[in-house]
Parts: structure tokens; sequence; C-alpha cells
């Protein structure tokens, strides 16, 4: 009997269906290998990787391990077969999927308190955002994988990869924001660690990423040393990524030192190389390279299918620096053969990639960031000083027969310097407290905080324990996304989203839960690569409630819809079936104690800040809705988001 009529009449575990809809077989010395290790059940990465290091992108293998790791309920397996899977969708260029993965494994690592595997998938999620140019998020997993790791005195080797792992990458956003200088301090640093671990591959990546900054320098013969050394690392390993980074690059530095024949053949072969491994992110330079030095050989037509089809390739994964050279390139290559028309046309198409990448600057950001981990390093430090302080006070104290006046004298100057101190840091701590109060005041509403508690409180005086905790978690995690989203100036838009509905979830119990709220997201449209500012729609939510929904009887609805209007536009929409503007007014100054909404003129005003900083504007347009009897049946408040 053939392995697929097995599996298709539900035979043994042993077969499994691979991505491709192939039947492939567990090895049975496989599955000895892996019942060996769950018994032994090692922590660390190095121990599990230290077994299936052979097998780790092999996806059939690494799904059967992460399925028997959770029904054996081994959470250290299960993380580990996640982000291995994780590593090799994101290899293929498969990012969506391979955020899925890195964050299941993430969750896992959290549930089980394992902080090694919660650093590793941290990394992992940094990684997989950084290649698709979102650096802003790459840079907080990457930041708070190294917060993290260092909070352990004596790291295990797994953790000690993960810390040059964040080093690394964090030299990388150097390298993005053209501080070269910097990111090669990063790297040596972290070069220097991966020779200590004898890790042969994080040397490989550092002396490429050392090679790049200098060739962006202008030094293109050290380069050359360096992308020669990496290489030679990845030999030892054997490992064809990073033959094809590497071979790529000297490729590129052979091209402007005028050697394009030799560039030529290289090229090809890291493409063909390429190719065979699927990965987008290696295709689309090797062919951009490779149209370059036909190009500059004479060879106009292969030169032109090359650059093409990296184009394509880089448009496809949104390569926005790739997308930009090709185009360059094509443009100077269809001057060369007197296609003026089309030189023109891709030179301004290169000139608006290269304006929409120079607006997407995020010095600022990683200033802050940086600021903010070494201020929180110094005040630790701060502290161990004073609890040094208090010590040797003690000892002083003990040897009074000797020190007795130096004692005093030194605990006076501690003193006068401890008040001193305290008092600066209290009038800071105020300051800071002051600042924290006027930014939370305008983003929460007081009333929603205390009705919300109130409602939560009546469940626990009705003995409803179950609604109780579920809604007291919501409201929990809703005022902490507030908080940090308080602290941003942009949030992806699925964070946005996800604040809404605990928002609304809270909201409905004062409701009886007869709030019918629906977010429907249009399919083009991915909401974690989209940014928006940061606590907008609360405001309009609040208002469709309290001034649509809460004096209407019957059905009450809100919808909230995201579409693509166009290439620059997103569109908001919140729609409710309430009373409509002019009836609120009504009941409103018919009210004692009238219900101020100020909410929406400060996210007003914050769109209005917001719009400098693009090339179109934030837009808020509120309609009213009426039914075939010219009656209110509502409003419509549309959001008009720009992406570039």
């Amino acid at each position: 009997m053939s392995p697929l009529q097995v599996f298709s009449q539900g035979g043994p575990d042993s077969y499994k269906l691979n991505a491709e809809g192939i039947v492939q077989k567990i090895p049975d010395s496989f599955k000895e290998t892996v019942d060996s290790l769950f018994t032994k059940a090692p922590e660390t990465f190095v121990g599990i990787h230290s077994v299936l290091r052979n097998k780790r992108t092999d996806t059939i293998l690494m799904r059967y391990v992460e399925r028997l790791a959770a029904e054996k309920k081994y959470a250290a397996g299960q993380s580990y077969a996640l982000n291995e899977l994780g590593r090799t969708y994101r290899n293929k260029s498969l990012y969506s999927q391979s955020i899925a993965l890195h964050q299941r494994a993430l969750d896992i690592a959290e549930t089980a308190d394992n902080l090694e595997f919660r650093v590793s998938s941290l990394n992992n999620l940094g990684v997989v955002y950084h290649r698709i140019s979102s650096v802003r998020t790459a840079m907080d997993y990457n930041q708070k994988a190294l917060e993290l790791a260092e909070t352990v005195k004596n790291p295990s080797d797994g953790l000690k990869r993960s810390i040059n792992v964040s080093l690394n990458r964090i030299g990388n956003l150097y390298q993005t924001l053209k501080q070269y200088d910097l990111a090669i301090v990063q790297f040596r640093k972290s070069l220097k660690l991966e020779a200590e671990l004898g890790n042969k591959l994080g040397q490989a990546v550092n002396y490429q990423n050392i090679g790049e900054c200098q060739e962006l320098q202008g030094n293109l013969q050290e380069a050359l040393k360096n992308y020669e050394t990496s290489l030679s690392f990845n030999e030892q390993i054997n490992s064809d990524m990073g033959r094809v980074i590497c071979n790529t690059s000297i490729s590129q530095v052979y091209i402007k030192l005028g050697q394009s024949t030799k560039a030529v053949p290289k090229l090809e072969k890291s493409l063909q190389l390429a190719k065979t491994l699927g990965d987008g992110f290696l295709i689309a330079p090797a062919e951009v390279n490779l149209g370059w030095a036909q190009m500059l050989t004479g060879n106009y037509d292969e030169a032109e299918k090359s650059m093409l089809g990296g184009l394509k390739t880089a448009e496809k994964l949104n390569l926005e620096e790739y997308m930009s050279k090709a185009s360059h390139l094509l443009s100077e290559l269809f001057k060369k053969r007197g296609e003026y028309e089309k030189a023109l046309d891709y030179k301004d198409k290169a000139q608006q990639i290269d304006e929409k990448i120079l607006e997407e600057s995020t010095v600022r950001y990683v200033n802050d960031i940086i600021f903010r981990y070494d201020s929180e390093k110094k005040s630790s430090e701060i502290e161990k000083l004073v609890k040094q302080n208090e010590i040797t006070q003690l000892k002083l104290r003990k040897n009074r027969t000797t020190l007795i006046i130096g004692g005093i004298a030194l605990a006076l100057l501690a003193g006068i310097f401890y008040i001193l101190y305290r008092q600066f840091q209290l009038n800071n701590e105020k300051k800071l407290l002051t600042l924290e109060q006027s930014m939370l005041r305008s983003q929460m509403n007081p009333h929603f905080l205390f009705n919300s508690l109130n409602s939560i409180k009546l469940y626990i005086i009705n003995n409803e324990k179950k609604n109780a905790v579920y809604y007291l978690n919501k409201f929990s995690k809703l005022v902490r996304k507030i908080l940090e989203a308080s602290s941003l100036k942009e949030i992806p838009l699925a964070e946005e989203l996800e604040t809404v509905e605990l928002y609304m979830n809270i909201e409905n119990i004062r409701f009886s839960n007869e709030i019918d709220f629906n977010i429907m997201i249009d399919d083009n449209i991915d909401v974690h690569t989209i940014k928006i500012p940061s606590l907008i729609l609360q405001p309009f939510l609040e208002n469709a409630l309290w001034h649509g929904l809460s004096s209407k009887e019957g059905s009450k609805k809100i919808d909230l819809r995201v579409s693509k209007q166009d290439s620059n536009f997103i569109q908001i929409s919140i729609t409710d079936n309430g009373v409509g503007r002019d009836a609120s007014e009504k009941i409103k100054e018919s009210k004692v104690l009238k219900r101020k909404s100020v909410g929406i003129d400060i996210t007003k005003e914050r769109l209005a800040n917001f719009s400098r900083d693009y090339q179109n504007s934030f837009n808020v347009d509120i309609v009213d809705l009426y039914d075939d009897n010219s009656k209110p049946a509502g409003t419509k408040v549309i959001l008009y988001i720009p992406t570039i």
C-alpha cells in the first residue's frame, strides 16, 4: 500500500501532508529522537536546538513537534517549534504567517513564564517587521527583548545569543538611519560576543553588516574584505542564504570598482540559488544588481529583463530601497537607448519612492526609546549606590571608637546630599505626574471609568462572579492599552480597533448589552501595517453612544467599517441608528446635567496637527442620516486617513 493510500484511508500518524499537498512520512528515527527529547524536557533553547537543529527547516517535522509538545504541555518545545516554523516562512517571504507563528510562540512562552523563549520570540518578531520596513515596530520588539535578557545576571548560552541578536538588530536600525559609525560599534560588540560563543552564523552576519556600513561610507576595499570574511563563515556552515547575500554584496562592490564583467557570472549564480530558496528578499537585490552589471557591459536587452524582474519582486514585497534603485537604473538604461519618454517615467517614479522613504524618518522615535532605556539603567544604578552608601554607614557606626568623628561628618554630608537629591527627585516626579495627568485627562473620560467600575461592582454585589471577572479583565486591559497608546504618536490600526472593541464591550454593560457593535474590514486592507494617530476613534463612539443611542428606544446599532478609498487614503466610517443630531441637541437642552462633548473637538485638533506631517490632510465628515420619510435615522462619521 502506498503512503498516499494509507493517508487517504485515515492511516497512522506517521504520514503528514506538506505545504505542497505531498504525503511525507515522519521517520521512526525522528519520532524516537523527539520522544527522547520530551522525556528530558530541557527548558533552554540550546538544550532543544542541539537535538532538532538539523531538522528545523522541515516544516512537516516541526509541525509534528509542535503538535506533540502541545499535547504533552511542553511549552518550551512548542515555542521552539513555532519559532522555527516562523523563521522558515519568513525566509520564503510569507511574512503574515511568520508573524502569527512567532506571536503564538511568544504567548506560550509568556504563559509558561519562560524568559529565554520570550526573548527569542520577541527578537524573531523584530526581524520579520524589519523585513517589511516596519522599523518602529521592529525596534519595539528588539529593544524589549534586550531589556528582558539583561535582567538576568548569569545568562545561559541561549540567552547570550538572544542578546547578540538584539544588539545586531539595533545596529541594523542605526544603519537604516544612516548612522553608520554607531551601527558598526553595535556590530563589533555583537561580533565579539558571537566569537566568544563560537557562533559562526552570528559572526557571518556581523561581518556582512559591517561591510554594508563601510560600503555605504565609500570604503569599498574594507567592505570587500568583510564581505569575503562573511562568505567564508557561510561556507563553513553551508548556508545557501548566506552565500547569496555575500556574493550579491561582493558583486555590487565589483560594479562600483568598475569590474562589471567580473560581477555578472557571480550574480547569475546568486540569482539562481535565490530562486531555488524562494526568498524574494534575496531575489530582488540579485536581479537589480545583475541588470546593473549587464547594462554596464552593454547587454541592454538582458539588463532590462533583469531590472524589471527585480522591480516586480521588490514591489510585491514593498522593498522600497530596491524599488527606487531599479527605477533609477531603468531610467538610465532607457536614456542610453534614446527612449527618453520611458526614461523620464522611471525617473519620476524613482523620485516619488525616494521622497516617500525620506518622509519615513524614525530618528526621533528611536532616540526616545534609547534615552528611556539608558535612563532606566541609570536609575537602577543610582538605587544600587544608595544601598551601598547605607551599608558603608552601618560599618562606620560599628567602628565608632576609631572613626566616630569621620562617621558623623560622613553621615551629615550623606544626609544633606540625600535630602537635596530627594527634593530634586520629588520635584521632577511632580512635574512628570502633572504632564501625565494633563495628557491622560484629554484621552480618558473619568465618568466612564467610575461608571464602569460601578457596573462591575454591581456584578460583584449580585454574586455574578464570572461576569465580574470577565469585565474586570477587559476593563484592566482597556486601561492598559489607553495608557500605552497615550505615550505614542502613532499606533497600528489593529491596536486601535482592539482598543475600541474593548471600550464598547465595557460601555455595553451599562446598556444591558443592547448595543449591536460590528467592525468590518475590507479584504485589501492590512490593519497591522497601517499607522493612525493613537486614540482617535473612541470619542466618536462615545458620542454615538451617549448622544445618539442613549435616548433611543428599540434596536441600537453601531457599525465601524474600514475601507480603502484610493491609494492615498483609507476611510473609517462609524454609523449609528440613533436619534440624530437635532433630536440629541433638544434632549440635551432639556436635561439639568448636560454632558459636554470635548473629546471630538480635541480629536479634530490632533488630526489637524497630524496633517502637517503628511502630503494629504486628515478629514472628518459628519453626515445626518434620514429614512424614506425624511425622518432622522442616525448619524455617520467618516474619517479620511492618509497613507502617504
